[in-house]
């Protein structure tokens, strides 16, 4: 799987973590930064990997600060994006299952690096149930882009 990830300073260290987890999986990563410990703005890192997703360049994305909340916010406003803010295992299946997400968010003070590395593994591994009712919703939360 081709899978876009962005982070900023506060989250380096556990993109790097996941970086090398889901590269020794196979996945074929894109990596949209940031790769420095400096400062930086996580909009311009998230939105990057969120809009590679939304266009079909990737097939899902990650995307990492120190909460996980900014990257959210940021994804979810790219037209197309349905991102998940996770801190649970449950929670990455059932919104795999449920809301057919197609981008991760977390945070590195709110997730150690073995529960993110399982939060990943689970969200990566669930796959959309299709159950019309789903759907329905789905298509309901697409509507309100428009």
């Amino acid at each position: 799987m081709k899978i876009a990830i962005a982070c900023d300073h506060g989250a380096l260290a556990l993109k790097n973590t996941l970086m090398a987890h889901l590269q020794g999986q196979g996945h074929e990563l894109v990596n949209f930064g940031t790769d420095t410990a400096e400062s930086c703005d996580y909009p311009d890192f998230a939105a990057a990997a969120a809009r590679a997703v939304a266009q079909g360049k990737c097939d899902k994305g990650i995307v990492l600060c120190t909460t996980g909340i900014g990257v959210s916010i940021a994804a979810n406003k790219i037209k197309g994006i349905r991102c998940a803010l996770l801190s649970d295992v449950k929670s990455a299946r059932m919104t795999r299952e449920h809301n057919d997400t197609n981008v991760l968010a977390m945070g590195a003070t709110v997730v150690d690096e073995k529960l993110a590395v399982e939060i990943a593994d689970t969200w990566l591994n669930t796959a959309f149930s299709g159950e019309a009712r789903h759907q329905r919703r789905i298509d309901k939360i697409t509507a309100l882009e428009k």
